[in-house]
């Protein structure tokens, strides 16, 4: 596909921009396909699980095993969306699902966020697409990050997900350590649009010649 990634993903915690970057990316060129969320290709599998008893499912009741494959699953089926030639563009990726399903683990069953991210990476079993991952991080501090995002939410976290959404940034931060993701994006004190330019930046290689140009021009 000259070039172009089958997959590019946002990912990053609640409340970073991630579908404000995807819409904006989706407009810079046809090639990209916009394949949205993992629970859209998947929905009756979600709907067994939705429902009031969804927050008890989630962090309660469900096995690790059990969240691990049903985020993978639908990852998988979101993929074979995607049209020939085209960049399919992913709201969270498998790197983003796998840290969604380790920050639970932790919660879940006490394990330290590098173990239960290496639980995670085990049970996920099958192995990913092309797939080019971007992550935006409020901030390498996971303290930090975690008052940026919590602060846009419209009303206070409330039950485990204060817990849960500390966990995820420890888990995005150890990722970022290790290398999980090729392009990284510091977000904090800018605007929606010089993260734009940053994220199109590094995918600027894989856009066509006249829209790199235009993209260029004063």
């Amino acid at each position: 596909m000259d070039g172009l990634p089958e997959y590019i993903s946002l990912n990053g915690p609640d409340n970073v921009g991630k579908t404000t970057q995807l819409r904006r990316l989706a407009e810079m060129s046809p090639r990209f396909q916009p394949l949205g969320s993992v629970h859209e290709h998947d929905s009756e599998t979600w709907h067994r699980v939705a429902g009031e008893g969804y927050a008890r499912w989630w962090f309660e009741t469900s096995t690790t095993a059990e969240l691990t494959r049903m985020l993978i699953s639908g990852h998988t089926k979101r993929a074979t969306a995607k049209a020939v030639g085209r960049a399919g563009l992913l709201d969270r990726g498998r790197p983003m699902l796998l840290a969604v399903a380790a920050a639970t683990c932790a919660l879940k069953d006490g394990l330290t966020v590098p173990a239960a991210l290496d639980r995670v990476t085990v049970l996920a079993e099958q192995p990913s697409p092309d797939e080019t991952s971007v992550l935006l991080l409020p901030s390498r501090d996971p303290d930090r990050s975690y008052a940026i995002t919590s602060a846009r939410e419209n009303r206070p976290w409330t039950g485990v997900y204060p817990a849960y959404q500390r966990l995820l940034h420890q888990v995005l931060l150890l990722q970022a350590e290790r290398g999980t993701y090729p392009v990284v994006v510091l977000c904090e004190g800018r605007s929606a649009a010089d993260i734009h330019a940053a994220v199109a930046g590094h995918l600027s290689s894989y856009l066509p010649t006249s829209q790199r140009a235009e993209r260029n021009s004063p």
